[in-house]
């Protein structure tokens, strides 16, 4: 009965001593080829129209690493009072630095005279962050308009941003 056991056990001790791992050598491109040859960037996109919004998505590399975004931005509106677009996305970026996933929300709101303009995202085990825009012109006379924007916004984690802008043109 000891023999079924020693034998299989034998057969097995010989046959690894056999085996081994066969060397490659890959010989790695020589300097002159590798800075001629540069490898273009292949993202992969999509942008396809869907009812009154459109889904969209890309994958893609860069030196940070693999990263992939994706959404669906919708047209709520658009007639006398402006237009209104919302937008929800997430990302998710694989790197040497360490991985992340956002996901986030977005509204956008225009008129000729006014621009506005809400962007919320979060970190999967983080914070939160949010930025927020808006501006107008406004004509002055004939030959001249006065404009005001002004943003607010903050990074997890680094302090509350504040901008503003006043600017009043005439054209001669």
């Amino acid at each position: 009965m000891q023999f079924l056991y020693i034998l299989p056990a034998v057969f097995l001790a010989v046959a690894a001593q056999e085996y081994y791992e066969p060397q490659v050598v890959v010989d790695a491109y020589p300097e002159w080829y590798v800075q001629s040859h540069q490898r273009e960037r292949r993202d992969v996109t999509l942008d396809k129209k869907v009812g009154d919004g459109r889904v969209f998505g890309t994958l893609g590399q860069n030196d940070a690493g693999l990263f992939g975004k994706g959404g669906y931005e919708h047209q709520i509106f658009n007639d006398n009072r402006g237009k209104l677009d919302g937008q929800v996305y997430g990302t998710r970026v694989l790197g040497a630095a360490g991985d992340s996933s956002h996901f986030g929300g977005a509204l956008k709101w225009q008129n000729p005279n006014a621009a506005a303009s809400l962007d919320v995202s979060r970190q999967v085990h983080g914070g939160t962050s949010y930025q927020a825009a808006a501006g107008g012109k406004w004509p002055v006379g004939k030959n001249g308009d006065f404009s005001f924007q002004g943003t607010y916004g903050r990074q997890h984690g680094l302090p509350r941003e504040y901008g503003g802008l006043a600017n009043f043109n005439y054209r001669w």
